[in-house]
């Protein structure tokens, strides 16, 4: 025996138990069943659902007391409407009727029970049960209904094997998408999915970052909150609280004093309910007695313009109530259809008296007719959902319309399986008074929501549309003036744990939710990058920043220029010193045989003049953009050609001292040190120092142009690295030994005859170049800034030029302004009267 014989024997045994039961002996009611020659099913929760025989394992009657459902009555007067509609209809299914077999869901025992029905329905016709369902002859073509997410999963579950359309009007839960478990469902309310994520869009068009969450027991309220969660958080948005409401909780008992006592302890602006219109009452009840008020709550579809949840007394104080509303919609005639339906004298002459049965399909003892007075108002929220179970009729009808091949203006009676109709479900896209019917390939309808903004005017409630949602993309769009929140100012509610941070402070997580945070101000070279408001991230090395930044600035690039004042004033005094050298060198070279310029060192003067004015042109590679060339000699030139004229200044003045005071005493060490050439080859020796340390220096420690970035967080000051490198030391203390020991010797010589006494001149010029260094070594102590190349040369030109004011100057002036003295008899007679006065001493 295949396992489809064993699936539908299974199935007939339940059925048969279920007739055991006591609704054998119940005919079919007229309003419940049509003859047709398609079997169109509907199931609708007429009556509400009872916690007290929602488990039970016998069929439930739906007759309770007080147990009408008036939205669930509306979704079943829509669809006897839309097959009267298609059956008068010459051009959708032309010489074809629909029938249909209607039942009273109002229990999961009564759905099942239901399920059953039509699966009987799917096999009557069979004379055998072959291996393949596809081989049936059925009599219902599609089920439209049920209504809740528990419910049509079953349902869906029973019918899939048998690939029989099932198509719901309000199950919305994401789950039933999954087309592997369940290939034969389509609805034509929107999926849960969307829902979810046009709330997330509305909560972050508001800012609306901390929020509470609420759902109701079951299927649709723990998914939908599930799926909320799982959106919101990935947006960025946190969840202070979340809740479910206990499936058998009543207004005000324990376990909703606590849902709402967490609630409030939660302290969010925003919260989120995600539930079934009977939970979401016992919940606002409680909310109304706990005096919870002030917030803005988020309503799911289920129960946004629900009027059920508006009438809980003292519901207006709770704060603004925005919602997700399914697209207003109207099915033309329906409220006629139902109005003539009471008032019809069928069905008052067939008004039930006490203790008469109805049809099977209602599972009820007792008859309810209706009166126009008792009957139920058909309010926007049923519209809305009216029209649904409307589209989905009409939808089936369209299916059979392409399957019959009714185009042709007349239909073809063949056999239609269920697997064939539902193939031509997912394929049908037709304008129903102007709206557009289609099915995606996961079943779900390509239509968006309203998002609607409770409205009371005193104790008068009411709705209005503030703006709409679409997809493919999905797009929000919402007129926020037209909402009236809660509150004197009329502003819109703030929900955050932390308030935003100024400009340029990181928000430092306190606590699990990245939602609470103190602020802290961004130091001085990072910035808040605004992608990332938890971090301040470091500049690159060519940027800066200040403190409490949000972007980076382009670092400055500076060095000392050629066109700056400084610059124009060093170079002219270094070219006028470099004048006043030439002009000595040509005024000594005319003078050479005088007594001034043989007493001055004679020909070694020039060497002196060389060095001075060599050590002059080091300072020129101090300006400008450093390059490879300007670092290597700029210091090297200057250090050189100063060693080389503080050597001739120390044999210089070594050579005076030596022949006037001790020339006499050590005649040997005088006779070798004027046959050797000793002053030359002094002054030969201490250049080749200076010359080695200089090279040692470039070789190990090379300058090289570099850009630092350390002295100034917004400038990036362009140099030569090793500026004070040991070899630069090295030579700089070399220079500092010369001074010291040229210092000397003029100083033992200050009582020479005064035309070889240099002593004071040179004093003088040596002390002002130990300020000037000592000055420099200050200063670049504490500025390490564009100018410390001003500083250097200023440094170098006060040692040159102090250098040449002290020992050529004087000389000058004698040749230049007092010829007198410069002659061999003055000379004499100065040596002379030394020599009186030192024998006399």
């Amino acid at each position: 025996m295949s396992l489809w014989t064993v699936q539908l024997l299974g199935l007939q045994l339940s059925l048969s138990c279920c007739w055991t039961l006591g609704c054998q002996d119940m005919e079919p009611a007229p309003e419940f069943n049509l003859p047709g020659d398609y079997l169109v099913v509907g199931m609708f929760s007429l009556h509400s659902d009872c916690v007290e025989v929602r488990r039970r394992p016998t069929v439930t009657h739906c007759d309770r007391p007080n147990s009408f459902n008036g939205h669930g009555y509306h979704h079943f007067q829509a669809m006897r409407f839309a097959i009267e509609e298609i059956n008068n209809s010459t051009a959708l299914l032309p010489n074809v009727t629909l029938g249909y077999e209607l039942y009273d869901v109002c229990s999961e025992s009564a759905n099942v029970y239901a399920t059953l029905r039509v699966i009987s329905l799917l096999g009557a016709c069979c004379s055998k049960v072959p291996g393949s369902p596809s081989h049936h002859s059925p009599e219902a073509v599609a089920v439209i209904g049920p209504d809740t997410t528990q419910r049509a999963a079953t349902t869906a579950s029973l019918l899939s094997p048998f690939l029989v359309p099932l198509i719901s009007y309000e199950a919305s839960s994401t789950i039933l998408s999954a087309k592997q478990q369940y290939p034969s469902f389509l609805r034509t309310i929107p999926s849960d999915r969307h829902q979810v994520d046009i709330m997330v869009m509305m909560l972050q068009s508001f800012g609306w970052v901390w929020i509470s969450l609420v759902g109701s027991a079951g299927d649709y309220g723990q998914l939908g909150i599930q799926a909320l969660e799982n959106q919101a958080t990935e947006k960025g948005i946190c969840i202070a609280f979340k809740g479910i409401m206990p499936s058998s909780a009543l207004p005000g008992d324990e376990s909703m004093q606590s849902l709402v006592h967490s609630l409030a302890q939660a302290r969010t602006t925003v919260v989120v309910v995600f539930s079934a219109r009977q939970p979401a009452w016992v919940f606002f009840e409680s909310v109304v007695l706990a005096n919870l008020t002030a917030k803005v709550w988020l309503a799911s579809e289920d129960w946004a313009i629900s009027r059920h949840i508006s009438r809980v007394p003292g519901i207006w104080a709770i704060g603004t109530v925005l919602g997700v509303a399914i697209q207003q919609k109207t099915v033309p005639g329906l409220k006629e259809f139902e109005e003539a339906y009471v008032r019809a004298d069928k069905v008052a002459s067939q008004a039930c008296s006490r203790g008469s049965k109805c049809g099977a399909s209602q599972l009820c003892r007792e008859c309810q007719a209706f009166t126009e007075h008792m009957m139920p108002t058909l309010a926007a929220f049923s519209m809305s959902s009216a029209y649904n179970v409307y589209q989905a009729v009409y939808a089936v009808a369209h299916g059979l319309h392409h399957l019959l091949g009714c185009t042709s203006g007349a239909c073809s009676r063949g056999q239609v399986y269920p697997e064939q109709l539902l193939e031509e479900l997912y394929k049908v896209n037709f304008l129903l008074h102007k709206d557009t019917v289609a099915f995606n390939n996961k079943g779900d309808p390509l239509s968006g929501y309203d998002i609607i903004a409770w409205d009371w005017n005193g104790p008068n409630w009411s709705f209005r549309v503030i703006g709409s949602s679409t997809w493919y993309p999905l797009r929000l769009n919402i007129n926020k003036t037209k909402i009236k929140w809660h509150g004197k100012s009329n502003q819109v509610p703030m929900s955050v744990c932390s308030s935003d941070c100024a400009e340029g402070h990181q928000r430092v997580i306190v606590g699990f939710h990245h939602c609470c945070f103190e602020c802290v101000p961004c130091e001085a070279g990072t910035f808040l990058n605004k992608s990332d408001l938890h971090s301040c991230w470091p500049c690159g090395k060519e940027e800066w920043a200040p403190e409490e930044s949000q972007t980076c600035f382009p670092r400055t690039v500076v060095f000392l220029t050629w066109h700056e004042p400084i610059s124009w004033v060093l170079l002219a005094a270094n070219m006028l010193l470099q004048l006043l050298l030439a002009g000595t060198a040509g005024l000594f070279a005319w003078h050479l045989d005088t007594p001034v310029v043989r007493s001055a060192g004679g020909r070694l003067c020039f060497l002196m003049i060389g060095s001075l004015a060599g050590g002059s042109c080091g300072l020129y590679g101090f300006l400008g953009e450093p390059t490879s060339l300007a670092c290597l000699l700029r210091q090297a030139l200057f250090t050189l050609g100063f060693a080389i004229f503080l050597s001739c200044l120390t044999v210089r003045s070594f050579q005076l001292v030596f022949i006037f005071k001790f020339s006499a005493k050590v005649p040997t060490f005088y006779h070798a040190w004027v046959q050797n050439h000793g002053a030359g080859l002094f002054v030969v020796i201490s250049s080749m120092i200076q010359l080695l340390i200089c090279l040692t220096w470039l070789v190990a420690w090379t300058p090289r142009p570099s850009r630092e970035y350390h002295r100034f967080p917004q400038l990036v000051v362009l140099d030569c690295t090793q500026a004070n490198s040991p070899g630069f030391l090295l030579a700089f203390a070399y220079n500092g030994l010369l001074s010291v020991s040229a210092f000397t010797c003029s100083y033992v010589g200050k009582d020479l005859p005064e035309n070889y006494n240099e002593a004071k001149c040179v004093t003088f010029s040596l002390l002002l170049n130990f300020v000037s260094w000592i000055a420099f070594f200050t200063t670049t102590s504490v500025y390490q800034g564009q100018y410390v190349p001003a500083v250097n040369v200023l440094a170098a030109f006060s040692s040159l030029s102090s250098g040449f004011g002290g020992y050529f100057l004087p000389k000058c002036y004698v040749i230049l302004f007092r010829p007198d003295l410069n002659s061999t008899e003055h000379f004499q007679a100065s040596i002379q009267n030394y020599t009186r006065r030192f024998c006399s001493t």
